[in-house]
């Protein structure tokens, strides 16, 4: 097995210990709180993939009334992007509202793991239900 087979298994792993956190606007705890932000952050530094970015503090309607791509700026510091075919691992960024905000990691396309709101991190399907037919850009920390 590769270096990067083991750190993808490891992201995923870690990922599903979050499975059933609940979702907390802003915060980065597993089995307390987390959002959609933060939880692949505290997933990608937990494996030794990035380091800590700590982002500013943001109320949990930025998207409506915010141009500013602050999540995309992080994705792109911390990440290559992909067009499409992500592996498992890599990093889903979803623009709801008016920027890119919302992410996701990618179990197998379209599978994936986030953090709701309302219902905390689960197991999800990237390309139905509240995802249909958003634009979605894809980030690999591999190659």
């Amino acid at each position: 097995m590769t270096l990067e087979q083991e750190q993808r298994d490891a992201v995923l792993a870690e990922a599903a210990t979050w499975i059933g956190t609940k979702h907390h606007n802003g915060a980065r705890i597993k089995g307390v709180g987390v959002d959609c932000g933060q939880f692949p952050i505290a997933v990608y530094t937990a494996c030794g993939l990035m380091a800590d970015p700590k982002p500013e503090r943001y109320p949990h309607d930025f998207h409506l009334h915010r141009d500013r791509e602050w999540y995309k700026e992080l994705a792109d510091a911390a990440g290559k992007r992909i067009d499409g075919n992500p592996k498992p691992g890599d990093f889903a960024l979803y623009k709801i509202g008016r920027i890119y905000s919302h992410g996701a990691i990618v179990v197998k396309w379209p599978q994936i793991i986030h953090a709701y709101i309302g219902v905390g991190v689960i197991y999800d399907l990237g390309n139905q239900g509240h995802l249909t037919d958003r634009d979605v850009i894809f980030y690999t920390l591999w190659g």
